[in-house]
């Protein structure tokens, strides 16, 4: 009896572990090749969007410099010494180096300004030791009419910052070349915009000089990382846009993905911890030798006691004969195997149905739970009271608009309205009416919108409407059509009929803005404007 019960116990094994291991161990390397594959498409499209990002930066800053080269003020002062005595007085360096000082304080990323003549001498700058750079002794036709000229970038350790420096050549009236504007590029200013690229990823951006040296992380000082091997930094020269892994800025084992922008000469790489990768798949790999562990011991208990209800009734069945051979007529047999497959499929039933109960109880509290967790974020995002976006959701909303702008060039428009004399309301009518006309001024707004739109109360008896990729007219015109709809008289508590006016400040988004606050804040002059026009009326700030 002891051998059936043995080879039940093994086959049981075998035949529920090798399946298991086989199709778990499948699975595991296909779970690596997965997240190998995602995080490589991953660090791939940040690389190319941080190298889209900073090719179309340098665009602006080029516009910015070249723009600024076709200045009255450099054209004229270059010319200086060109001009009759008995001719009306020329701009001096001192003036020049004044206008170049107000010049780089109003444009955020320039660091230094310098104007050279055709001679490459040094005119005028805004810095006390201007930055070295090395003209053209003879400009090229295509440089003079388009061209700009890009020193390598290098880290600054006096202004502790990486900078990069541009020049474009300044040209007289008649098209000929007087000489240079040399601008130095702060390379920090990006990193707010890099930030944002990386904002829901845990990948690492870095900007490397051509001689691997880091200039700017997302994650780092870059004074604070260490260099690539010369033999890593030519690997990822030579294989830009493929993964490959390699000892990371932290000396640590990563995964990484090179890009080399073409209008800069500088090398994007974005990296993840390798081990920081592969830690989930570590756990669940560990997980499953535990699970493995258990089964096997599992199993191996489950094998025995069916061998030994197996063997128990065979054992009394001999015991029996064995009586009745020895002539003991008496023996009878109780508790047939039927018995005992009916009581384990009683036990059986009962388990099913504990966990039947039990899973009926784990959904109704994560039902719950996940009912609660909505009301939650609407009760974080919402103004209990009208039902609109709180000041908070406003902020977010705002960025995320700007951010928006920023990419596809199309404005946006905020209203800014305040209710007139709002506190007559509240002192005639009492503060359950002063309620009530907010509700519905609330309602008005929403239904004056469009779906896209959104309506936010900014504090107290003043809302924010923010109107998405909208031309100003158009916002005008909603802003008259809530004007006038808020001003007709409407029923409050009591039956009694009050009448409200609102006034309107409007503006739209502006390419010059740095930030949605400037937008905020246009809109809230044109507002004051209105108040101190007589109020119930609209103004626009353009």
């Amino acid at each position: 009896m002891k051998s059936i019960k043995s080879k039940i116990l093994t086959f049981a094994i075998l035949a529920t572990l090798i399946p298991s291991i086989g199709l778990g161990l499948l699975s595991f390397w296909r779970y690596q090749v997965v997240i190998r594959d995602d995080v490589s498409h991953e660090l791939r499209t940040l690389a190319s969007d941080t190298s889209g990002d900073l090719t179309m930066w340098l665009r602006e800053r080029v516009n910015d410099v070249r723009a600024l080269s076709t200045s009255y003020i450099l054209i004229d002062g270059l010319t200086a010494g060109t001009a009759p005595r008995s001719g009306p007085p020329r701009i001096g360096a001192r003036e020049l180096e004044l206008y170049l000082r107000s010049v780089q304080k109003k444009l955020g990323p320039l660091l230094e300004l310098t104007l050279s003549d055709a001679a490459g001498q040094v005119v005028a700058s805004s810095a006390p030791t201007p930055a070295p750079i090395v003209l053209p002794a003879t400009w090229p036709n295509t440089a003079i009419t388009e061209g700009v000229i890009l020193e390598p970038p290098r880290w600054d350790d006096a202004r502790a910052t990486a900078t990069l420096t541009l020049a474009v050549p300044i040209l007289s009236l008649r098209n000929e070349l007087l000489g240079a504007l040399s601008a130095v590029l702060d390379l920090g200013s990006v990193e707010a915009r890099l930030q944002y690229i990386v904002r829901s990823s845990p990948a690492e951006v870095i900007l490397l000089a051509s001689d691997g040296r880091a200039l700017l992380s997302t994650h780092s000082a870059a004074t604070a990382l260490m260099s690539l091997s010369p033999q890593v930094l030519q690997r990822l020269r030579a294989h830009a846009g493929e993964p490959m892994t390699f000892e990371g800025h932290h000396q640590r084992e990563v995964l990484g993905v090179a890009d080399v922008p073409r209008s800069l000469p500088i090398i994007v790489v974005t990296e993840r911890d390798r081990a920081e990768v592969f830690e989930a798949w570590l756990k669940s790999l560990e997980l499953f030798l535990l699970l493995i562990a258990g089964l096997t011991l599992l199993v191996g208990v489950i094998a025995y006691w069916m061998g030994r209800s197996i063997v128990t009734p065979l054992n009394s069945l001999i015991a029996a004969a064995d009586g009745i051979a020895h002539g003991d007529l008496t023996v009878q047999l109780r508790g047939a195997p039927t018995g005992e497959i009916g009581h384990l499929t009683r036990v059986f039933n009962m388990m099913i149905e504990r966990l039947r109960r039990s899973h009926a109880e784990v959904r109704a509290v994560n039902q719950a739970l996940h009912e609660q967790n909505q009301l939650l974020e609407t009760l974080a995002v919402t103004d209990s009271l009208t039902g609109l976006y709180n000041r908070k959701k406003l902020d977010d909303i705002l960025v995320d608009q700007f951010a928006r702008f920023r990419r596809n060039h199309r404005p946006f428009a905020v209203l800014m309205l305040d209710l007139d004399n709002f506190k007559s309301v509240n002192d005639n009518y009492g503060h359950v009416a002063g309620d009530e006309v907010l509700a519905h001024v609330a309602v008005v707004l929403k239904q004056a919108v469009r779906n896209v739109d959104y309506v936010a109360r900014y504090g107290g008896e003043e809302f924010v409407v923010v109107l998405v990729e909208i031309a100003l007219e158009a916002a005008l015109d909603i802003a008259e059509r809530i004007r006038s709809e808020v001003e007709i008289p409407r029923f409050g508590a009591s039956n009694t009929l009050i009448s409200i006016t609102v006034s309107l400040g409007v503006t739209h988004s502006r390419e010059g803005d740095n930030g949605p606050e400037e937008v905020l804040a246009r809109a809230d002059h044109a507002l004051y404007e209105a108040k101190r026009a007589g109020r119930n009326q609209v103004q626009c700030a353009i």
